[in-house]
């Protein structure tokens, strides 16, 4: 029984030393990398805001557009708002996904 233990303790301590060492090398990646300036922030910031607006405001100005042409029942405009915004969402998150996948390329890269 005391065999069995010290064999689970010494895996338990492994696995502990392995996410301890993870997490040092990301730290010292970090430390590294340095600290990015506020208007980089900014800048990705009002990208991913832009990347959602232009295609809810295209939406918006085809709606307006087909509303005041071909009068309806329903209003175009509010139904091409929400796909504009539903399309910008999805263009942000796909953007944003493929930096964060070039980031960790890079980072691999540099540990290599």
């Amino acid at each position: 029984m005391g065999e069995n233990s010290e064999k689970a303790s010494d895996s338990r301590e492994t696995a502990f030393s392995r996410k301890i060492g993870a997490l040092e090398t990301r730290k010292l990646r970090a430390k590294r990398r340095g600290v990015q300036d506020v208007w980089f922030g900014l800048g990705m910031f009002g990208l991913i805001g832009w990347a959602v607006a232009i295609p809810a405001l295209l939406g918006v100005l085809l709606g307006v557009f087909i509303d005041k042409h071909y009068p309806g029942t329903h209003s175009w405009t509010l139904s091409l708002l929400i796909i504009g915004l539903f399309a910008g969402c999805l263009n942000a998150w796909h953007w944003v996904a493929k930096e964060e996948k070039a980031i960790r390329e890079d980072e691999e890269k540099k540990d290599e």
